[in-house]
């Protein structure tokens, strides 16, 4: 990696402000109801903690368009952060303005503030130069260890850089080394498995994978759209019937590059969208009419786990059938269990393919599991990330 991260500079005695997701659910009562987030960031914390840093911590939470929301206030994530950390976490009712700049201030090393949510004013979205110098007068370093919003150019992200020197924590260095390295340089047989709903919203991973690739998986409800573009009955599938023509043309530019391009050979297709409803197995050239396909099928899970066995480097993003059904979760299941044996780095993003791991115990076993859904999708089209390339350079 070849951006600085908070082990290359000297933090004793200084302010440093760190920008963290802490983008969490809450139910209605306030509580968290996955904290996955703020934990990922307790080593950059408490590293910097360590070295005696005074640490104020900026987030966004939700869309509140640019004005307070008082269920949008971080303060319930300031507790939930001291519960995790062990450590008291002062709390400022704005994250700029002169609470902000006092209790900023008065902050000693060792002491953690964590400021209200930046999404209270319309500036952070809009990058505005004086919000992200009010940001910056806050303190002496900036840190990154937000990779989920690192494709925004957002004060807090980018605007802040202009006027302090920034660096990577732990939690956005590891995302640049497993992520970026997928796409710079990965290691052979490289398979990726692109799944969801629509191939619309993954055109460009998909274009930018077949670049690299060995062996490309297409399930979930994408891949009618290629099952139709081969010419099969879909029934009452999803399909984008405007994107045939582009599925037939990703075929064929797999075909040219060499690249193994597994579609499902059978799926599961179901009577109506529910979770009780009637359903069986068909091969793709029996798809009946009022039907519609809701996952992959038992034949199509067992060629997909053979491509991955042999694989050394997995990314994954998107599941392969309406997996929040149980009827429908076998073969994202099954692609969950082979890409845990098959000893490849693998890497996972994407919110329902993390949910999937989660479900069958299995992220414990995966190298990386990637906390920015957009961001990593755009980071794997090869697109430059604004947050990232505004991090000083080693």
């Amino acid at each position: 990696m070849n951006k600085k991260t908070i082990k290359d500079i000297a933090v004793a005695g200084k302010k440093v402000f760190v920008r963290v997701d802490y983008n969490v659910p809450m139910d209605k009562s306030g509580n968290i109801t996955d904290d996955t987030r703020i934990r990922a960031t307790l080593p950059t914390l408490n590293y910097l903690l360590d070295q005696g840093a005074a640490v104020i911590l900026a987030s966004h939470l939700g869309r509140p368009k640019g004005a307070p929301v008082p269920e949008f206030s971080l303060a319930p994530v300031g507790k939930k952060l001291s519960d995790l950390i062990g450590k008291p976490v002062l709390f400022s009712p704005d994250c700029i303005g002169s609470d902000a700049k006092a209790m900023a201030a008065e902050l000693q090393p060792g002491q953690l503030l964590l400021l209200e949510n930046l999404r209270f004013h319309k500036e952070e979205e809009k990058n505005g130069e004086s919000f992200s110098a009010e940001l910056a007068s806050l303190a002496e370093v900036a840190v990154n260890d937000a990779f989920g919003v690192s494709h925004r150019a957002h004060a807090s992200v980018e605007g802040i850089t202009r006027f302090l020197p920034a660096v990577a924590g732990f939690l956005m260095e590891k995302e640049i080394n497993f992520v970026g390295g997928a796409v710079a340089n990965p290691s052979h047989p490289f398979v990726a498995i692109i799944g969801g709903a629509k191939v619309s919203d993954k055109i460009g991973v998909i274009e930018n994978l077949l670049q690299k690739v060995d062996t490309l998986i297409i399930g979930g409800g994408m891949a009618n759209t290629f099952i139709a573009a081969q010419g099969f009955a879909t029934g009452k599938s999803l399909v984008e019937a405007d994107k045939l023509d582009l599925a037939r043309s990703l075929i064929g530019q797999a075909k040219e590059k060499g690249v193994n391009l597994l579609l499902p050979s059978d799926v599961v297709i179901a009577d109506r969208f529910a979770a009780d409803a009637k359903y069986k197995t068909v091969s793709i050239d029996a798809i009946s009419e009022e039907w519609m396909a809701l996952d992959i099928g038992p034949a199509s899970q067992k060629t997909f786990a053979q491509a991955l066995s042999s694989a050394k480097m997995v990314v994954w993003n998107g599941p392969m059938g309406v997996f929040e059904m149980d009827a429908f979760a076998k073969g994202t299941e099954a692609v969950a269990h082979a890409v845990a044996a098959s000893g490849a780095v693998s890497i996972v993003g994407g919110g329902d393919s993390i949910a999937a791991l989660e479900k069958t115990g299995l992220a414990s076993q995966i190298s990386h599991i990637s906390t920015g859904g957009g961001a990593s999708l755009e980071y794997l089209e090869g697109k430059v990330l604004p947050g990232i390339a505004a991090l000083a350079d080693r």
